[in-house]
């Protein structure tokens, strides 16, 4: 039975790898999208915030795309729809913003059929079209998500860090397409660096868990893909191997890049260092950039109360 009067959705962007966990970690992060979704008399989507410009506005809109997919599999009817979304995260940025709408699109789709498909069933599907569990699960799940995949069905456990730990990003103010990203990535890697990165994912997932922090630095290392994508980004590497000198207890290239992300304490001496460093590392090296704090969160996909239409009253006035 559909829901009339819509739905209300909120989901965080995620990043990552952290690393060395390839498609393997992901962190829940306190950049949003709001989506609401009722039945209409013609499908249409309405966008909001800096961030979607030029999407489409129609059928052909992924989430859109993903809803119906969602339909099909819960045996529901294609209805059409409206769909008002809210974003506050940059797109190709590596904040995972296509898996946060992936995850959003599977979640109020399913919560306006009153939630025929578990949780576990929305992590799979969503993990089926990205093809990695991270971004999806960290989304869906909130927290720190450790996650695997066989190819048909995502496993994954949820960890909540520490309120003590917090990030610095730095978003460079260019695009920089996953499909890219992957493609310097090497088809083969020597056992050894295979190894570094098992060892250096397990201590990560280790350390985060306990809540020791000072093994990060050693933890966030990785020989998998931040060598390969680094000219990709200008000043990564320097941003990588110096944070820890500013404030930061490790540093990686969050996601696909560009965006370079650094936990650290939530010392606001610490932090403010860390922003300065970022920034004027990346400015050197001919990259401008948006750096700022940004929380881990620890809350994965949401229905909110109120209707659909109640997205407004989540919309600053210039975004309208």
């Amino acid at each position: 039975m559909i829901r009339e009067d819509g739905v209300l959705v909120r989901v965080p962007a995620s990043t990552a790898n952290l690393g060395p966990g390839f498609d393997t970690l992901g962190l829940a992060l306190s950049l949003h999208l709001w989506i609401g979704m009722k039945p209409a008399e013609k499908t249409v989507v309405h966008m909001y915030g800096d961030h979607l410009g030029g999407l489409p506005n129609n059928e052909d809109n992924l989430i859109v795309k993903v809803a119906y997919r969602l339909f099909r599999e819960a045996g529901q009817e294609i209805v059409p729809l409206q769909v008002d979304v809210y974003s506050e995260i940059p797109l190709t940025r590596g904040l995972g913003s296509s898996a946060t709408a992936i995850i959003g699109a599977l979640f109020a789709a399913n919560e306006l059929l009153g939630e025929p498909l578990s949780k576990q069933q929305l992590f799979d599907m969503a993990t089926n079209m990205e093809k990695h569990p991270d971004n999806v699960g960290a989304s869906l799940y909130g927290g720190l998500l450790v996650a695997a995949w066989d190819g048909m069905q995502a496993h994954g456990l949820s960890l909540m860090p520490d309120p003590s730990l917090t990030t610095v990003v730095a978003v460079p103010r260019f695009h920089l397409e996953t499909k890219k990203a992957r493609s310097v990535l090497p088809e083969r890697y020597e056992l050894k660096d295979v190894v570094f990165n098992v060892s250096r994912s397990s201590l990560l997932a280790a350390a985060l868990a306990t809540g020791q922090y000072d093994q990060l630095s050693i933890a966030m290392q990785d020989r998998v893909h931040q060598p390969y994508r680094a000219p990709l980004v200008p000043g990564m590497e320097e941003v990588l191997q110096e944070a820890v000198h500013h404030g930061a207890l490790g540093a990686a290239l969050s996601g696909a890049g560009p965006t370079v992300i650094a936990l650290a304490k939530r010392e606001e001496a610490s932090v403010h260092a860390l922003i300065a460093f970022m920034k004027e590392t990346l400015s050197r090296h001919g990259v401008e950039a948006d750096v700022f704090q940004l929380d881990p969160c620890n809350e994965g996909a949401v229905r909110l109360e109120g209707q659909a239409s109640d997205i407004h009253t989540h919309i600053p006035v210039s975004s309208s």
